[in-house]
């Protein structure tokens, strides 16, 4: 499943790691895609949305 999520708290590219590896965490073959100037979140992954979204939160960001 494609996801689009933006994520306005990301400030850094430790960030960027540290979303990366929530996803990845959900599903180990997800394909992320992070643009860090824009706070866009792409993701190609088997997780659902909601299973995403609660596992960017659990690590303190904020997702819209």
């Amino acid at each position: 499943m494609a996801l689009h999520l933006k994520v306005p708290s990301m400030v850094c590219d430790g960030c960027v790691e540290t979303v990366t590896e929530a996803i990845k965490a959900l599903d180990a073959d997800a394909k992320v895609d992070i643009n860090l100037e824009t706070k866009d979140v792409n993701a190609d992954t088997t997780a659902s949305e909601s299973a995403v979204r609660e596992a960017i939160t659990a690590e303190g960001y904020t997702v819209n």
